[in-house]
């Protein structure tokens, strides 16, 4: 087993100040700190307190993990968490990005933990996931009996919404991506070049990071392409806002000169001049099934059973070339 001597040793610290970081005491330097609790997380240390403490009460709390509070796409996903926790006697502790992460999950100081949180290294979570500490994840795929990935169905959304543009005739394509390091990016990604590449169709793709004013950049690089472009698929709807007001500064129109399309259905997409279609789902009965089955694994020994949280093409203004009816 793991002892705070090897933790020193290894971090090239004396035992004492290896002790006043794990313990968060002392006057200790912020590289220091790292360095101590780099290497704890390596050789997976667990203080034997507290691994006493765990084998006799629960904490009766879950750990939310989310990159940031911000935005109508978190707080959907939360009041979801919400609704099922209400129902319980169990406690909520949501983390932003913040070293909280690494104490909360190194230290077990939640019964189990819900993440989307791409900061998070895979590693750490297999490493920490066990029968006795479930982890939810909504960002990720990994095999694990005590790890659940939840996640949406981006394929049939992106698929619905590329065959939206073809059908249309439009054949000049364009993809905003989001961060390099997502994986739902890398979903739509991937079915939205496939399905081009099974039509015989090129992409222009232009690098976004999941931010309006990425989206607005990314507008920068391609609008002047040529020749023009006729759609644009943004892997969500900030990035599309910013793609539509890069296009409104230079006289453009959509859907008569660009279709624009985005994925999330934020609230103010259906409020917009014009209307952004979009691809949606659920965000908030996504947060409630992560939810209920963290805690039936918790309460009854449940087997996770991973899905995927359905989403559909919302048609409105901002793709429509032809005439057909667009849904609020």
């Amino acid at each position: 087993m793991t002892t705070i001597r090897d933790i020193a040793q290894k971090a090239g610290v004396s035992i004492t100040t290896a002790s006043y970081v794990l313990n968060n005491t002392g006057n200790i330097s912020e590289a220091t700190r790292q360095r101590v609790l780099q290497v704890a997380e390596e050789l997976n240390y667990h203080p034997n307190a507290f691994a006493r403490h765990l084998k006799r009460v629960k904490t009766l709390t879950i750990g939310v993990f989310i990159s940031r509070f911000g935005g109508a796409f978190y707080e959907e996903i939360l009041e979801g968490i919400h609704d099922v926790i209400l129902a319980t006697d169990y406690e909520l502790i949501v983390s932003p990005e913040t070293r909280s992460p690494r104490r909360l999950l190194h230290y077990r100081q939640v019964d189990g933990a819900i993440v989307f949180d791409s900061k998070i290294p895979d590693t750490s979570i297999i490493k920490l996931a066990s029968r006795r500490f479930p982890i939810v994840v909504l960002d990720r795929l990994l095999q694990n009996d005590f790890i659940l990935p939840l996640l949406l169905d981006n394929a049939q959304g992106v698929h619905e919404a590329f065959h939206h543009f073809y059908t249309q005739g439009l054949r000049r394509m364009a993809y905003v991506a989001g961060s390099p390091d997502s994986f739902d990016n890398a979903e739509r990604a991937r079915t939205f070049l496939h399905e081009a590449e099974q039509h015989g169709l090129h992409v222009l793709v232009a690098q976004g990071h999941f931010t309006e004013i990425s989206g607005y950049e990314a507008a920068q690089s391609i609008l002047d392409s040529s020749p023009p472009l006729e759609a644009v698929f943004c892997a969500n709807d900030q990035m599309a806002l910013g793609f539509l007001r890069a296009m409104k500064e230079r006289g453009l129109q959509a859907p008569s000169d660009i279709a624009v399309v985005g994925f999330d259905d934020i609230p103010i997409a259906r409020y917009m001049q014009p209307s952004l279609s979009t691809v949606g789902a659920s965000r908030r009965e996504w947060g409630a099934t992560a939810t209920r089955q963290l805690l039936d694994f918790l309460e009854n020994d449940t087997p996770f059973q991973p899905r995927r949280i359905p989403t559909h093409f919302i048609l409105r203004e901002s793709s429509i070339i032809h005439s057909q009816p667009s849904v609020l």
